[in-house]
This record gives C-alpha cells, structure tokens and sequence, in this order.
C-alpha cells in the first residue's frame, strides 16, 4: 500500500470515527503508522546481511542452525543479520 492510499484511508478511518462519535483514543490509534514489516526492506547491500548469507550457507552445508551466535548493537544490523541468514539458510540457496 503507498503511502498517498494509506494517509486517505486513515482520513477517511478517522472522519468516520469521529462522525460516529466515537473516542478520540481510536482515532490516534488507528492514524499511527504500522510498523514496517523487515521483508519490505532491501539489505542486499549490507554488510550484516552479506555476513548473515554467508553463516546461512555455511550452516546448511554443515546441517547445523544458527551455529554462530553473534550479537548487534542496532536492531537494523540484527534484522539486515537475519534477513541474510535466512536467504542462505534456505535450501534453494546452495
């Protein structure tokens, strides 16, 4: 969903809201914005990520999950980590 269509459906979430009389609470609510799901990013490029592609495969040569435990500071380094990991993990990625 692009960002135009989500701000006009919060607009029209919250006009309907408030003509219905409904509390304020659920009118902020529903006009934050969801959290971006990690899948959406692109970490090709990213060194973590290029780190956690290269564990990926390792461990699946070697029948092993997440043999190497490793620690980031940022949550965009563990997710970018991850995000690798599972893409060398898969079985389609030898």
């Amino acid at each position: 969903m692009t960002l135009r269509n989500n701000f006009k459906k919060c607009v029209w979430v919250a006009a309907m809201a408030i003509g219905i009389g409904t509390a304020g609470g659920t009118v902020r609510a529903i006009a934050s914005p969801a959290p971006q799901d990690q899948h959406d990013q692109d970490y090709s490029k990213n060194k973590n990520y290029q780190l956690g592609m290269q564990d990926g495969r390792n461990d699946q040569m070697h029948n092993r999950d997440h043999y190497k435990k490793r620690h980031f500071k940022k949550d965009e380094d563990k997710n970018a980590y991850e995000a690798g990991y599972q893409a060398g993990h898969s079985p389609d990625h030898h």
